[in-house]
């Protein structure tokens, strides 16, 4: 490459939970080995730097999350570029290239990078490189490394065809010819084609293979160990001379300094809005003991705030990580009488780290046990540059070599089954590498934020004002050949702990004034939902699918239309449906009670159940699952979507019931419509776009 060519990109990321800015990085990490530099920037950060004037390549990762919403760090760019008024030529000067992340499980996959993509070729943008959509539901390195490994190439085209314009000379025109031989890289088949790529400064990764001889003991795995597993690798691989990542700069540097002072307020955590500290003043066990899940209602408090929300709105709990594991950690990093000692966290001077800078989720002063505790995700499933980092951590020659494997480009497939697949998390890994001993700083350069989790209102503030009603299963992970101890869901674990006591006493306690005498408290902060919510005329009929804890938000429609029509006798309201499934009636049916009583009354007009582990009565066996329920009723899902123009809500698991659901409804609108299934899928998706067939889904 020509010396005096211009080497300088501008990359943007744009994230949720922190994945596309640790991309960001790699990709800034990597551009110096292939002479380039990198300004990287949040998305959000709109003064420090100008789309309108940018004359270099822009390479943009950018994640998606919900079930297809940008990033919060995206919605002010994306506000600004969906302008109505500007030009069709207004991006006409930009070469960009993009990287969207996203989860396959959900139905508008990558949704994030496809709005900032088509709408950026909507206002005169061109590809220097084609668009890379990762699926983290697979696994997002089988996409984003082959990507990165691309990028080089595809950005000194961009570079070389720049200076072509400008009026180079014919030699840098030979140059750029040969390199436009290249084959472009189309994203269908983008893994494949990059793969062959041959880089023309491959030689400026030499430092990232491992070349050493396999020698000595435990190198290779012993002649009974023929199945590979965490710890033991098998030929090919045990043999193979190894690709790893670079050894990522360490940047913070942490000094432990009293015990004295206090810990910064939980409140002070959370950048995404006003998060506020409330009492718990009720919990209820939902399910029968002997259900396969435990479901919990809590209802909080909030009457002295100012939190305010709507029925289908989303809320998040501020959680702790598991005390138990967090003094393991603590234990194993050789800590244990320093977990009340004060830390100061600051970046190291002189890092090699370019744009190394204070990690915003992390205090600049608080205990170790809180940081720990509070402020990263220890669950975390480490990356392959976290491993490659635990690799200078590690004594034992053997597991040493063990923690390259699973970090190479060899290893890609051992690190998809024994360490993505079964979410190994740090304490395994440690627990599996005994030898291995990181430090505190590394873990704070490498674990993630903790996120606070988000859960669905299962209430109506008009129908209980001043209170917050939530509904979720405890989540349990089964022990593992990884993980001798089963585990409890991070939030959901720890909620059910903190009201074990009102649970065990069956009731709970009010003062004379009304209020709950419990002191248990959450902080929570509000996540308002832009579409799931009631139509806003109330003549419109809407239907709603809600197995398991997904009625959760339709008990809060149900409250609400219930209050109106008793505020509002002269108002017409349209037909209300709900398709309910569980495992069993007389287990885990949840809301039974209130869901006859709101039948009885007229606020819910059809009730439809079934369950899904009963053996049937009848010859005849009933439908199992809610999507065959739904099927039962075709003339009925047609005349509500289609002719009175009606909702469809559908809230739950995504994988085993919201795929089901919309499968059982393109079949009715096929049959009903007398049209093929493509033409019921574009009607379906017709609904989508108008926000009348709407999903509020996990997996």
């Amino acid at each position: 490459m020509c010396c005096d060519l211009k080497r300088r990109f501008l990359l943007l990321y744009a994230t949720q939970k922190g994945q596309a800015k640790a991309i960001a990085e790699e990709i800034r990490q990597q551009a110096g080995a292939h002479g380039l530099e990198a300004d990287m920037y949040c998305i959000s950060e709109m003064d420090k730097y100008n789309l309108e004037a940018e004359k270099d390549p822009v390479v943009i990762v950018i994640s998606t999350t919900g079930t297809g919403d940008p990033p919060d760090t995206a919605r002010k760019f994306i506000k600004k570029i969906q302008d109505k008024t500007l030009p069709p030529d207004h991006f006409a000067h930009l070469q960009y290239g993009l990287l969207g992340l996203g989860d396959s499980e959900y139905t508008f996959f990558c949704n994030g990078g496809k709005t900032v993509d088509r709408r950026l070729q909507e206002l005169g943008a061109q590809h220097f490189y084609d668009t890379g959509l990762a699926d983290d539901c697979v696994g997002l390195e089988l996409v984003v490394d082959p990507w990165i490994d691309g990028l080089w190439l595809a950005l000194k085209e961009s570079f070389l065809l720049q200076k072509e314009k400008e009026g180079m000379s014919s030699n840098v025109n030979a140059v750029s010819n040969s390199l436009s031989a290249a084959p472009r890289v189309h994203e269908t088949d983008l893994t494949s084609k990059i793969q062959h790529l041959k880089l023309e400064d491959e030689g400026v990764r030499s430092s990232d293979v491992l070349s050493q001889k396999l020698v000595d003991i435990n190198l290779v795995t012993s002649a009974q160990d023929t199945e590979p597993s965490l710890v033991h690798s098998v030929p090919p691989i045990s043999q193979s001379v190894l690709n790893v990542p670079a050894l990522p700069p360490e940047y913070i540097e942490v000094q432990f300094q009293d015990t004295h002072g206090e810990n910064p307020s939980l409140l002070s955590l959370i950048s995404e809005g006003t998060a506020f500290e409330v009492p718990v003043t009720k919990a209820v066990q939902l399910t029968r003991e002997d259900a396969i899940k435990t479901a919990l209602l809590l209802e909080l408090d909030i009457a002295d705030t100012t939190f305010d929300y709507q029925p289908g709105d989303s809320f998040c709990v501020i959680c702790p990580n598991n005390v138990n594991e967090v003094e393991e950690l603590i234990h194993i990093l050789g800590l244990s009488e320093k977990g009340e000692h004060f830390v100061c966290v600051k970046v190291k001077q002189g890092t090699k780290k370019k744009g190394a800078t204070h990690p915003q989720h992390i205090p600049e002063r608080s205990t170790l046990k809180f940081i720990l505790t509070w402020c990263l995700e220890i669950r975390a499933i480490p990356k392959k540059v976290f491993l490659r980092a635990l690799v200078e951590c590690t004594s034992d020659e053997g597991e040493k070599r063990r923690l390259q494997e699973l970090c190479s480009r060899q290893g890609a497939s051992d690190y998809a089954r024994f360490i993505r697949e079964p979410n190994v998390s740090l304490l395994d890994l440690l627990h599996a590498f005994p030898s291995c001993r990181p430090s505190l700083n590394l873990l704070i350069e490498h674990l993630p934020k903790l996120q606070p989790r988000s859960y669905s209102v299962s209430s109506s503030n008009l129908f209980q004002p001043g209170k917050l009603c939530f509904v979720f299963n405890i989540v349990e992970f089964p022990a593992c050949p990884t993980r001798p101890v089963a585990w409890k869901g991070v939030c959901t674990g720890w909620l059910a702990e903190l009201v074990a006591p009102l649970l065990q006493t069956n009731k709970n306690v009010v003062d004379e004034k009304g209020g709950s005498l419990s002191t248990e408290k959450i902080s929570i902060f509000a996540r308002p939902s832009s579409t799931f919510h009631l139509p806003a005329d109330p003549s419109i009929p809407f239907m709603m699918v809600g197995p398991g804890t997904g009625i959760s938000p339709f008990i809060g429609f149900l409250q609400h239309r219930q209050k109106l029509r008793e505020e509002h006798t002269d108002w017409e309201f349209g037909e209300t449906w709900l398709f309910f499934g569980c495992r069993h009636q007389d287990r885990d049916y949840l809301f039974k009670d209130e869901l006859r009583c709101f039948l009885e009354n007229g606020t819910l007009t059809h009730l439809n159940v079934c369950f899904s582990r009963d053996l049937p009565a009848a010859e005849v066996a009933p439908p199992k699952y809610v999507q065959d329920v739904v099927r039962l009723y075709a003339k009925e899902v047609t005349r509500v979507l289609l002719k009175e123009r009606g909702y469809f809500y559908v809230c739950g698991d995504k994988k085993h019931m919201a795929d089901g659901v919309s499968d059982a409804v393109v079949d009715i609108l096929s049959m009903e419509m007398g049209v093929d299934k493509l033409e019921a899928m574009k009607i379906l998706a017709t609904l989508r776009e108008a926000k009348r067939y709407l999903q509020d889904v996990w997996s």
